[in-house]
């Protein structure tokens, strides 16, 4: 269903600043639908998500990236499911760990809109989306009559457990992993994205190659970043199924974005749980 997608983010310095609705437009110009598609029936409540987005900024949350995935029915291009990521205000100076908030949604069909909690890591400008097994995930359809106002309930609903979020990372932080469990974590982590580790360009352990000295730490929470960011961006260099050279995908779909972050969060979960 989904092709390529586009990503913006202002996130290129220490500190973000929000984007502006022409940034907006170019990283997901489905944010701005002026009608729903026509798919949708007569009582499919439309509501433009950069309507939504205008209800969050007045709230104090921001967008600091966004990506839309691509269709290849072209009807269907300025209605497709986009992703925004928002970030409060408040926390736009932030140069470490920074809670956000996803925002996902579509105008033809394919979404309701959806919020789900996500953190992201300065040192290497990495977004996680985190499992809604353990943190509350909002969805709010199309067919409502307050749905603006659902959407920003739904919000501080994902707000409000933020501190048991970063207690979350401090577990991780305090979890040591030994050489073995890390492969372990790199092999389980491999299999999500690929039907099988045979089926997989690489072996699990370009997984764990670090791309900065800050993640030589052996600790749960770095091995976790590391894992993530490499399968998320791609770019390892690997062999196909003839012994051709090859390099592994950046994971570019929104579907399947959320699904690994999510896939991955609960993942590092598990392995705390195990190691306490």
């Amino acid at each position: 269903m989904f092709g390529t997608s586009h990503l913006m983010h202002s996130n290129r310095g220490a500190i973000a600043s929000s984007l502006s609705n022409d940034q907006l437009r170019r990283a997901a110009s489905s944010v701005f639908a002026e009608d729903p598609h026509d798919s949708r029936s007569e009582r499919y409540q439309f509501i433009p998500t950069i309507q939504v987005l205008d209800a969050m900024r007045a709230e104090g949350f921001v967008p600091v990236r966004a990506m839309q995935s691509k269709t290849r029915d072209l009807d269907r291009r300025d209605h497709t499911k986009h992703m925004v990521v928002l970030r409060h205000q408040n926390d736009l100076s932030k140069t470490d760990i920074c809670p956000e908030i996803i925002l996902l949604n579509s105008h033809d069909g394919s979404s309701s809109y959806q919020l789900h909690a996500g953190l992201f890591r300065f040192v290497c400008s990495n977004g996680i989306i985190v499992s809604d097994a353990t943190f509350a995930s909002v969805r709010v359809h199309h067919s409502g009559r307050n749905l603006i106002d659902d959407v920003i309930e739904g919000t501080y609903e994902v707000v409000k457990e933020t501190p048991m979020l970063m207690g979350k990372i401090d577990l991780m932080q305090s979890t040591q992993l030994n050489d073995r469990e890390r492969n372990i974590f790199a092999e389980s982590a491999l299999e999500l994205k690929y039907e099988s580790a045979d089926a997989a360009p690489i072996d699990s352990s370009k997984l764990l190659s670090y791309r900065r000295s800050e993640d030589k730490l052996p600790d749960l929470w770095t091995t976790f970043n590391t894992v993530q960011e490499n399968l998320i961006r791609g770019g390892l260099s690997g062999r196909t199924a003839k012994g051709n050279r090859t390099s592994t995908r950046a994971v570019k779909g929104v579907s399947e974005n959320v699904r690994l972050n999510k896939a991955l969060w609960t993942l590092a979960e598990k392995m705390a749980q195990l190691k306490h």
